[in-house]
């Protein structure tokens, strides 16, 4: 039988250890660590989280108009089937660990080391500030995030991104099978180590970005301001408008209107194994500023 809880107020360890089918509305759960650890079944309306360790080890739970403030850190870790919507979380280190999270209408004032080593997630319309998000979490669809931190999604596997806007430098190191479309991303050394990065229809700034990427693919893009791009990677990219600086591609095809900086060195990669198509028919396509191969790289 479902047990209903209204204005609350608990201290001290452990106050609701272990508790189950439980409606809990506008209820303080102050100083005290673990308050529902071990808990199932619960739905949170209005709740206040003052306190460190709220949900941990927890199943099947929802948290509606919630919030977590500051001291209330690392508050859902190794929890299942959990949904948090139009929340306020102050603290960081929150969700490490779960499985089967929805994340709608959040914010996030502190993400520092946040959605850490998660699987099967759902965001939608999150807003978070703090380095390290996302990492080494997996299976997860994200449409609207506005994300201010750098090192985010570092490890990530199988990612879905569109309509978000992330300005993270080092974002998506180390990841696997990451697809962003309609977003602006800005940050330097934008996705090196990755395998399968997929960017399409996306506007990107980056210092040395794209590179040491296996199997690079960018549709309809805008590289704004992107110099000594995609070094050491395989690339399938289509540059919507000028490339401002690409340096010593592993290999592939690179579209662009033109290309202000072509930098290939014979003795770091093959230069015959990349082909630059440029689709503007001016009198000087490209400026090859340091060139330096015994053969030049396919140009047409």
């Amino acid at each position: 039988m479902e047990k209903e809880i209204k204005r609350g107020f608990y201290e001290g360890e452990r106050s609701l250890f272990a508790s189950e089918g439980l409606k809990i509305y506008d209820t303080i759960f102050g100083m005290g660590e673990s308050p529902l650890k071990e808990s199932r079944d619960l739905e949170l309306y209005g709740c206040m989280f003052k306190w460190k360790y709220p949900l941990w080890y927890c199943e099947n739970v929802l948290a509606k108009d919630c919030t977590w403030f500051d001291t209330a850190r690392a508050g859902v870790w190794y929890s299942n089937n959990v949904t948090v919507s139009d929340c306020s979380i102050q603290a960081p280190k929150n969700f490490r660990r779960c499985k089967g999270l929805t994340l709608k209408n959040v914010s996030f004032a502190d993400a520092a080391e946040t959605l850490w080593n998660c699987e099967n997630i759902t965001v939608q319309n999150v807003t978070a500030k703090g380095d390290y998000f996302g990492m080494n979490s997996k299976d997860i669809c994200i449409d609207g995030l506005t994300l201010y931190g750098n090192y985010s999604f570092d490890g990530a596997e199988n990612v879905e991104i569109k309509n978000s806007r992330l300005l993270s430098k080092d974002a998506f190191w180390n990841s696997k099978n990451v697809t962003v479309s309609d977003s602006y991303i800005y940050g330097e050394y934008l996705g090196w180590n990755s395998q399968s990065l997929t960017l399409i229809n996306c506007t990107v700034e980056s210092l040395q970005g794209l590179c040491y990427i296996d199997g690079l693919v960018m549709k309809n893009c805008k590289l704004i301001n992107t110099t000594l791009a995609f070094e050491y990677s395989t690339v399938d990219v289509d540059i919507n408008g000028k490339a401002d600086s690409i340096k010593n591609p592993s290999g592939g095809v690179i579209r662009a209107d033109t290309v202000d900086e072509l930098i290939m060195q014979r003795d770091r990669v093959d230069v015959s194994k990349t082909k630059i198509i440029l689709r503007q028919d001016s009198g000087k396509k490209v400026c090859v500023c340091r060139c330096i191969s015994g053969a030049d790289p396919k140009i047409g």
